[in-house]
């Protein structure tokens, strides 16, 4: 049994889809020669028959993934996250999400922590623009764990997907036994005097600051919001409601992504005070992963500030 803890969730992403080729017949794997990278070549290696490797051409690898899944198969996409969403935009837009056709965009390499590629390949934009898409689920795992989860249930779910992973491994989250519910929240911490709602590799520096908080007397929830579409209003709400204000931490550009959708919510049904941890408006550089989320401000100490400000000691 495979143990996603121990991988990255690209990584998780490879061996999880192997699993499901077993079972799910309708399953057909698009790759656009990046297999290496995005972990498909597992599946291509056991099922060849149903892998198509579209060479450098993310549009076509879309269309050919909305005719698919008109046909009746279930298509998983995979390519770079700023190919599946900025080079490839148009043709998920009109051959997949205007039809509402069941394909699984999952892209790997997302955000900054793909790192010496450089800014080309920084995928910052990507869940803002998926985000936008009428019928789209957009899902940002935090682990490997929840990335084998999430995979599985848009295999089991009709309707077009995006699922965001990463290049490098982060660390542990959940458990073996984790449960994965789209459009749910998982609260990882309760606190009464802030809440922190973060996603993807963020999820993990939102627990340390949190740690680090309750040292200095400030006691904070921590929500792992992993699906950005559908969102969970109602945990929104509920922090909302019970804490003096909500911190969001997320590995994209301040705009379109995980804080404005949480804004959106807060300003609507329960204003309260608000504090972002995103890059802020600006394209990155090459350079290793963890010097680029040192120099964008994506770290724990950075939420820590932010949730001193909005509540403080």
């Amino acid at each position: 049994m495979t143990n996603y803890a121990d991988l990255s969730t690209r990584d998780a992403f490879g061996q999880v889809l192997l699993e499901l080729g077993e079972s799910i017949k309708q399953i057909v794997v698009l790759d656009a020669d990046l297999s290496r990278s995005t972990m498909t070549k597992y599946f291509g290696g056991k099922f060849p028959e149903r892998f198509i490797q579209c060479g450098l051409e993310e549009q076509n690898m879309m269309s050919i993934a909305g005719g698919l899944a008109a046909s009746g198969k279930i298509p998983f996409a995979s390519t770079f996250a700023v190919f599946a969403a900025c080079r490839a935009f148009d043709q998920v837009r009109i051959c997949i999400a205007q039809p509402k056709l069941n394909v699984k965009v999952v892209a790997t390499h997302g955000g900054i922590t793909v790192g010496e590629d450089g800014a080309s390949h920084h995928a910052i934009e990507d869940l803002s623009l998926y985000c936008s898409l009428p019928g789209f689920s957009v899902v940002v795992p935090a682990d490997g764990i929840e990335t084998a989860g999430a995979v599985r249930a848009a295999a089991a779910t009709p309707g077009p997907f995006y699922i965001r992973l990463g290049r490098p491994k982060f660390p542990a989250i959940n458990s073996e036994g984790y449960k994965f519910s789209l459009g749910k929240a998982v609260t990882l911490r309760n606190g009464k005097d802030a809440t922190i709602i973060a996603c993807g590799i963020m999820v993990s520096k939102a627990l340390e600051a949190a740690k680090n908080l309750a040292a200095q007397g400030i006691d904070c929830r921590v929500l792992n919001m992993h699906t950005l579409k559908p969102l969970d209003e109602a945990s929104i709400i509920l922090a909302a409601t019970q804490t003096k204000g909500i911190v969001v931490a997320e590995e994209h550009l301040l705009q379109g992504g995980l804080g404005s959708r949480v804004a959106q919510v807060v300003t609507r049904e329960k204003p309260v005070p608000m504090g972002f941890v995103a890059i802020n408006d600006v394209y990155t550089k090459s350079g290793k992963p963890d010097e680029l989320l040192q120099k964008d401000g994506l770290t724990a100490e950075a939420i820590e500030q932010a949730v001193k400000k909005i509540a403080p000691n």
